[in-house]
C-alpha cells in the first residue's frame, strides 16, 4: 500500500524567528519518497513556511485520511498563545501577540491523527521552543496521541539574535540519504547520537508511542521524554510499538472538508473500554462495522458504551461525552449530516453547561463540527429546523474563523421559502 509523507517546515518571518526551519526541506526532498515513507511507493506533500493555520489543517487532514502508512516530518518552533497558554507551531505570520490566530495549535495534530490505525502513523520532530514554551514543556506533555509514534527533539531557545539550525532533522535526512531506511527507533538513535556528538546539549529527546511526560521518565503508553543530549537508552527506555502496515486497528477516513468552515477534526479519544459483552477493544468492532457498511450496528455499540460510561462516571463526564462524540462521528460516516449536527450541538451544550469556557478547544471543536455538518445537510427542511439552534450556539461560541455567525444567518435566509409575488 502506498505511503504518505508530509514535510512541514514553519517559522516566523523577521526577528521572531528562532530556527531556519525551511533550510531542511532541500535535504529531505533529496531523499527518495519511498525511503521517507518506508513503503514501496509514496506520495509526498511539502509545506514550506505556510501562512495560514487553516491551510496546514487542510493538508494535514487530507494526509490523515490516507489509508496507508503516514509519516510527518515537522520542523519549526513552539510558542504559547497568551490567552489559553497552549502550544502552537509558529507559522510565517506568527508574532507573540498573534499566536492564537496565526499559529497552528499543537492539539490539532492530536485531533487529526486520533482516527489513524495504531502502528500506521509516525511523527518526526525537530522543534525549538521559545522561553515561555520551554518552561511550559517542563510541566506539560507535548502530545500527538496515544497511537502515534513520535521521535525527535525539542531544543531550548538558541539565544539572543541567533537563528538555530534544525540539526536533528538534517541528521535524519543524512542517514536516509546514505541508503536504506533503518527502523524508526534506530533512525532516531542514529540522528540523536550524531547531534550529540556535535555538542548539542539540553534538548528534550522524544522517542516512543503515546503521551509525552515533561522533565523525565516515560509513560506506560510508551513515550519517553527526557532532558539531555543523549538518546533514550538503557533500562528506562521504551521502544515505539510498531506493527506491519495493515495490522491492528483499521483507519476510519475523515471526509475532506467543504464549505467556508472546515470542521475541527473528528476524534476517538482513548478511554478505558467499558464492560460489555463485545470484543476487548470496542474500537475494533466499531471500525469493522463502519468498513462493512453496518452503520447502525456501529452506532448501537457506541451507544452501549455511552450508557456504560454514564452509569460508571456520570452523564456529564468526559468518558460519556467522548462516546457522544464518537456517535456524532459515526453519523457523519453514515452520511447522516443532520444527526451528526444535532449530536455535536448536544455535546457543545453539555460542555458549556458543565462550565467549560466558550473558547475551550473541545467546545470550539464541537461547534465547528456541528456547523460543518449543518452545511452538508441535503434536506432543506432539516437544515432549516436546525439552523436557529446552531445560530444561537454560534453566538455563544464564535470560534476562530471570523464571520461564522454571519454565515449561519446568510444560509438561513437562503433556506427560507420563496414567496410568490
Amino acid at each position: 500500500m502506498p505511503g504518505t509523507v508530509l514535510l512541514l517546515a514553519a517559522s516566523p518571518a523577521g526577528k521572531g524567528c528562532l530556527v531556519d526551519a525551511a533550510s531542511v526541506l532541500p535535504v529531505l526532498a533529496a531523499v527518495p519518497p519511498a525511503v521517507l515513507a518506508g513503503t514501496e511507493t509514496a506520495n509526498v506533500v511539502e509545506l514550506a513556511d505556510p501562512l495560514e493555520p487553516q491551510a496546514v489543517l487542510t493538508r494535514l487532514r487530507a494526509a490523515a485520511a490516507s489509508p496507508g502508512p503516514l509519516t510527518l516530518f515537522v520542523t519549526g518552533q513552539l510558542q504559547l498563545d497568551r490567552r489559553q497558554r497552549l502550544p502552537h507551531l509558529a507559522l510565517a505570520r506568527t508574532t507573540p501577540a498573534t499566536v492564537r490566530y496565526t499559529g497552528f495549535p499543537w492539539h490539532w495534530f492530536r485531533e487529526e491523527l486520533r482516527l489513524r490505525a495504531a502502528g500506521t502513523t509516525t511523527v518526526v520532530l525537530d522543534l525549538h521552543a521559545d522561553a515561555e514554551s520551554w518552561v511550559w514543556l517542563r510541566a506539560n506533555a507535548l502530545d500527538c496521541g496515544p497511537t502515534v509514534a513520535v521521535h525527535g527533539r525539542v531544543a531550548p531557545p538558541p539565544g539572543r539574535r541567533r537563528v538555530a539550525v534544525p540539526t536533528y532533522m538534517k541528521a535524519v535526512a543524512t542517514v536516509l540519504r546514505s541508503g536504506g531506511r533503518p527502523p524508526l527507533e534506530q533512525l532516531h538513535h542514529m540522528a540523536a547520537a550524531r547531534i550529540a556528538g556535535e555538542g548539542e546539549v539540553g534538548d528534550l529527546v522524544l522517542s516512543g508511542t503515546g503521551t509525552g511526560l515533561p522533565g523525565g521518565g516515560s509513560t506506560g503508553a510508551g513515550m519517553g521524554v527526557h532532558a539531555g543530549a543523549g538518546v533514550n537508552t538503557g533500562a528506562g527506555a521504551v521502544a515505539a510499538r510498531r506493527t506491519e502496515p495493515g495490522a491492528g486497528r483499521a483507519a476510519l477516513a475523515v471526509p475532506a472538508p467543504s464549505g467556508p468552515l472546515p470542521p475541527a477534526p473528528a476524534h476517538l479519544p482513548e478511554v478505558p473500554a467499558p464492560p460489555a459483552p463485545v470484543e476487548t477493544d470496542p474500537y475494533l468492532a466499531i471500525t469493522a462495522a463502519v468498513q462493512a457498511g453496518r452503520h447502525a450496528d456501529a452506532d448501537a455499540l457506541a451507544a452501549r458504551c455511552e450508557r456504560s460510561a454514564a452509569v460508571e462516571h456520570g452523564a456529564g463526564s468526559e468518558e460519556t461525552l467522548h462516546w457522544a462524540e464518537v456517535r456524532a462521528d459515526l453519523a457523519m460516516f453514515a452520511g447522516d449530516a443532520a444527526r451528526s449536527c444535532r449530536a455535536w450541538m448536544a455535546v457543545a451544550d453539555a460542555r458549556l453547561s458543565a462550565g467549560q469556557p466558550a473558547d475551550a478547544p473541545a467546545v470550539e471543536a464541537a461547534v465547528d463540527r456541528a456547523h460543518h455538518q449543518w452545511g452538508r445537510i441535503g434536506e432543506t427542511d432539516s437544515a432549516r429546523e436546525l439552523g436557529p439552534a446552531l445560530a444561537e450556539l454560534r453566538a455563544r461560541v464564535p470560534g476562530r474563523r471570523e464571520g461564522a455567525l454571519d454565515h449561519v444567518h446568510r444560509q438561513l435566509r437562503r433556506l427560507q421559502p420563496q414567496t410568490q409575488s
